[in-house]
């Protein structure tokens, strides 16, 4: 029996250039969306030039296995929390733990600036985000409207941090 790969867990390293891979893996990961969820997800809007900026700005972390990037996601500093986005996952990997790892990667990076929560937002229409994020200690705070929709749109979850 073949042993699973090892993914390492890493914080994006200086100088970063594979910003096209990045932006491969969150579109492959979010395109389960499209026709989903209304309005369509701002990983359409992304390109590699954005997610570069979007790193001087926010911690990004890295999910590596054998020197290919098959995990995201990018934490931005609050005042008394951090907020991540962009999680995103290889297809094929998703649902063996992964995403856990890359939310425990932020977890343990919030701890260390002394945060006191975690927070994201996932859409109304994805059911099963709202379950997985359930099951990691997250607890829904807020319904809130994308602009120009009368609706809620998008569903607050925050953790709070020991």
């Amino acid at each position: 029996m073949r042993s699973a790969p090892i993914v390492l867990i890493e914080r994006l390293p200086a100088g970063f250039n594979r910003w096209e891979e990045v932006l491969s893996l969150i579109n492959r990961s979010f395109a389960y969306m499209d026709g989903v969820i209304d309005p369509p997800s701002s990983a359409h809007r992304l390109t590699a030039e954005g997610l570069r900026r979007k790193a001087e700005d926010e911690t990004g972390f890295l999910a590596v296995c054998e020197g290919r990037i098959v995990g995201c996601v990018f934490v931005v500093e609050r005042e008394h929390d951090c907020y991540f986005s962009k999680l995103a996952v290889e297809p094929e990997l998703q649902r063996q733990g992964m995403g856990k790892n890359l939310v425990e990667a932020v977890e343990e990076f919030a701890m260390t600036r002394g945060k006191v929560a975690l927070e994201l937002q996932t859409r109304i229409e994805l059911a099963a985000n709202h379950a997985a994020f359930t099951r990691l200690g997250f607890r829904e705070t807020a319904r809130t409207a994308h602009e120009g929709y009368d609706r809620a749109t998008s569903i607050t979850m925050r953790k709070v941090l020991r």
